[in-house]
């Protein structure tokens, strides 16, 4: 059975704390490949840890979290008392930001958002620079909604990395979700890709075995 890719990820995210061994959900990559969604769910679902405390620590201004899931980094912001919104597209990812105390809508990052140019800091964490299977695109659109002298807080992958733009599906016991375009960006190469998309690195960071990069727009 084919479901859509929204479906999937909103069962995927209501499943997660309670898997029984016929609740294991894979990505399925185009190669063939495929790996284990557990451990993500599980960090998706929970609380900011301390790596992520780092990465918000970094955020200036208000705060547009893009792809923001169920929410755990923008409810930490809120919980800080910082100006945080929340944007995704699944409705059950937002009823379970809204639950922890996040400010969400539903909304793509390529609709209208309101305060666009006015942003003093976008989040694309957990890979999220892979939306769409063109990170230069979405840095550009990202780059559209910060404010002059804004940033760009990006989750990246590992060294060696590079550039891998791919078709993936969500997958769990002989039942599939749609395909879709994904890419994966590693730390060497979103210098590059920023720079492309009009922004400039200003910092590049790894903490157990998370990496990040901030990318500011000129003033």
């Amino acid at each position: 059975m084919t479901l859509a890719a929204t479906d999937f990820y909103a069962a995927a995210l209501q499943s997660a704390g309670t898997r029984s061994a016929d609740e294991t959900w894979f990505v399925h990559y185009e190669n063939g490949r495929r790996y284990p969604l557990a451990g993500a769910l599980d960090r998706w679902t929970g609380q900011a840890d301390e790596v992520d405390l780092g990465l918000l620590a970094r955020t200036r201004g208000t705060i547009l979290d893009v792809g923001c899931g169920p929410g755990r980094l923008a409810a930490e912001l809120a919980h800080q008392g910082r100006h945080a919104l929340g944007l995704d597209i699944s409705p059950t990812a937002l009823r379970l930001a809204r639950r922890s105390g996040a400010t969400v809508i539903r909304r793509s990052v390529f609709d209208p958002v309101h305060g666009e140019g006015m942003w003093g800091t976008v989040l694309l964490a957990d890979g999220n620079v892979g939306i769409g299977g063109d990170p230069v695109t979405l840095l550009r659109r990202c780059r559209e909604l910060v404010a002059p002298g804004g940033r760009v807080l990006v989750e990246t992958e590992r060294p060696g990395v590079g550039l891998r733009t791919t078709r993936i599906r969500l997958e769990r016991a002989g039942e599939a979700s749609d395909w879709f375009d994904w890419a994966h960006v590693g730390c060497e190469r979103i210098a590059d890709l920023g720079a492309d998309a009009g922004l400039h690195l200003g910092e590049a960071w790894d903490q157990s075995g998370r990496f990040f990069a901030a990318l500011h727009r000129p003033h």
